[in-house]
């Protein structure tokens, strides 16, 4: 008995827990969404499906404009993200090179704010885009998804800056180079896994976002994925299979870009734990 519950195969029950609960959901919305609504209330119930019909995925884009959901998420998460990147490399440089005073505290002040939960800003964030005139565009998700991204992309790059030695962007200096372009030639191709791993998570974390982007657009044309989503749903309804269809192909971008970088992604996972 003692055997068995070895630090080796326990790692491997978490890491099979970990991944049945990322990839059942998954599996399950895919199913769901190439049953007819006579499968998917049949008792008992089929998982899977018994006759596959891609009717519900004509019906995601016949009954809303889902095309545009998606650009609109495309153009939000991807500007969002580049901003938000930008951004944290200039604040995560100057924090692990430059002698700035209290920089522990400053450390600590990114963490705090990171923690605030999003229903707490929804208001004043709504009011100051109103005060704009800034409601109904892009701008209105592009700014606050950028803010709230810069805690943890900052915190990435910043392991990361702190791990490269000094010496290679002072030779660089030194040859002729400025910081500023130290760190674009030198120091950003090292870091290149922290900056795919905080641009993964700044871009999903744009993607799937709901609150803000419900209260920021009203406008049909504004709306981004999550919310169009929602709309689906209508009083007396709910149709599963069609809004399961709309969820597979809100997932599809998602999943390329991770498969795209994937290595880079692990790569960056695995070294900022590695760092102290």
């Amino acid at each position: 008995m003692n055997n068995f519950f070895t630090a080796k195969r326990l790692r491997w029950v978490a890491a099979a827990i970990v991944l049945l609960n990322g990839f059942f959901p998954a599996v399950w919305i895919l199913f769901t969404s190439l049953k007819n609504e006579v499968e998917l209330t049949a008792k008992p119930i089929t998982y899977w499906p018994q006759n596959p019909v891609l009717s519900n995925y004509v019906a995601a884009f016949r009954d809303q404009p889902l095309p545009g959901y998606l650009l609109n998420s495309v153009i939000v998460a991807c500007l969002s993200m580049l901003l938000a990147l930008f951004i944290s490399t200039l604040a995560a440089y100057a924090i692990a090179r430059l002698n700035l005073k209290r920089r522990n505290l400053i450390l600590t002040g990114i963490i705090a704010v990171s923690m605030f939960p999003l229903v707490t800003l929804m208001v004043p964030l709504f009011e100051i885009m109103r005060g704009l005139n800034l409601l109904n565009s892009y701008t209105a998700l592009v700014l606050p998804y950028t803010v709230l991204n810069l805690p943890i992309c900052t915190l990435i790059l910043v392991s990361f800056f702190q791990d490269i030695p000094r010496d290679i962007e002072n030779a660089a200096m030194i040859d002729g180079c400025t910081r500023l372009g130290a760190l674009w030639h030198v120091v950003m191709p090292l870091a290149a896994p922290g900056v795919f791993t905080a641009g993964i998570l700044a871009f999903v974390n744009a993607w799937d976002e709901f609150l803000l982007s419900m209260s920021m657009n009203a406008a049909v044309a504004y709306r981004t994925l999550p919310v169009g989503i929602q709309m689906y749903q209508g009083e007396f309804s709910f149709p599963w299979p069609t809004i399961s269809a709309a969820l597979v192909i809100a997932l599809v971008p998602v999943v390329t870009v991770i498969l795209i970088f994937q290595e880079r992604v692990v790569s960056g996972l695995t070294s900022g734990g590695l760092k102290g």
